[in-house]
């Protein structure tokens, strides 16, 4: 089973959740400071980590931001600050799922498990995805227009690799939060739209490409590209 670490500074949140793991069989380490939990998150051999944001000695944002910087580690971040500003800088900086406290632990083990699941591997071929002069390599997490780079975060280059993927149909939000964030309930929606906006801003304006449709009612959607 996983191997879970608590990074959260109210002893009574840490233990209640540190006991509802265990009761699901899973193993956790526990961290009261965001210098405790970065060294124990980047040196111990943990499967995720559940980040507070507020902590002594090390907010949870630069943690999180650190430790994408030399690991790949699943993090779902747990605060009381719940604004879309705050969600959108968590998952900027690399965070795969977002839960505002107080929260069921029922939907944090649903998180959990989402974020835990496997994924499938990709075909050579299938990593390699285009919109006219625009090229996305998925394995190498690359994004060239006409051969210069263009440079996304994380969770933009998650979401314009999922809507490629699904060329020429209509995803709906709540498909996007939960395919690209791990979302399993139809919720803050807008995170979608925010990040929409981001890709138009690098893609669309500096290119000069119409490469997102708005469906409304419904979410976004890219179509195979026409000739002018």
């Amino acid at each position: 089973m996983a191997k879970i670490l608590i990074v959260e500074d109210d002893n009574k949140i840490a233990r209640f959740v540190e006991l509802e793991l265990r009761h699901e069989g899973y193993e956790t380490e526990t961290a009261s400071d965001g210098r405790t939990g970065l060294a124990k998150a980047l040196l111990s051999d943990v499967d995720l980590v559940l980040l507070d944001i507020m902590l002594p000695e090390l907010s949870g944002m630069e943690v999180c931001r650190r430790i994408r910087q030399e690991s790949e580690v699943p993090v779902i971040i747990l605060t009381a600050k719940g604004d879309v500003t705050d969600k959108v800088a968590g998952l900027d900086l690399g965070a795969n799922d977002y839960m505002t406290k107080p929260f069921a632990i029922e939907e944090l083990l649903a998180r959990i498990r989402a974020v835990l699941k496997p994924r499938g591997r990709k075909s050579p071929a299938e990593q390699m995805l285009s919109y006219g002069d625009l090229t996305v390599d998925a394995a190498a997490r690359r994004v060239s227009f006409r051969g210069g780079p263009v440079s996304l975060t994380k969770k933009e280059f998650d979401l314009l690799v999922y809507l490629l993927r699904n060329k020429n149909r209509a995803v709906a939000r709540d498909e996007l939060l939960s395919a690209v964030w791990d979302y399993d309930y139809a919720g803050d929606t807008n995170v979608v739209d925010v990040y929409v906006r981001y890709l138009r801003q690098k893609i669309e304006e500096p290119y000069g490409i119409r490469l997102l449709e708005t469906v409304r009612g419904v979410g976004y959607l890219i179509r195979d590209e026409k000739e002018d």
